[in-house]
């Protein structure tokens, strides 16, 4: 069973070790404490709070059958004659999107923008991601 120290669920989670600190103590978040005295979230658990914390879509735009949706602030829009390139920062995820002009225009996108990046994606390629080593992550036997 994966078993994640605090700062690991917190990059997990995209938030500070505090805030994952305050989730443990108001009791929203079950951890243990392991051999060492660290308080450790079992995976399964974890993985519980990540759906149960996850947004609604927005509200704010029509139907889609598109459930990946990103908001973050637009940090580069780099434009020519015909195509544009929009770079979003959502979290820690970087988003680069290829786009017409004649939309990056309409949208009004630039630097500082709010924008949502909506996925839709016929191919999504799944790794598994192997445990660190050493103080940045463990695998529980």
């Amino acid at each position: 069973m994966a078993m994640f120290r605090i700062g690991e669920a917190a990059e997990l989670l995209g938030v500070s070790a505090d805030t994952v600190r305050r989730w443990v103590d108001a009791g929203r978040l079950r951890a243990v404490r392991d051999e060492h005295g660290h308080r450790t979230v079992d995976g399964v658990d974890l993985a519980a709070f990540a759906r149960a914390q996850a947004a609604d879509p927005d509200e704010r735009t029509d139907a889609s059958s598109a459930r990946n949706r990103l908001r973050g602030i637009v940090v580069n829009v780099v434009k020519d004659t015909v195509m544009a390139q929009v770079d979003i920062q959502a979290g820690p995820f970087r988003i680069v999107s290829l786009m017409s002009r004649e939309a990056v225009d309409e949208l009004d996108l630039r630097v500082g923008s709010l924008a949502v990046a909506v996925i839709k994606s016929t191919t999504v390629v799944v790794e598994r991601a192997t445990p660190a080593t050493g103080p940045r992550g463990r695998q529980a036997s």
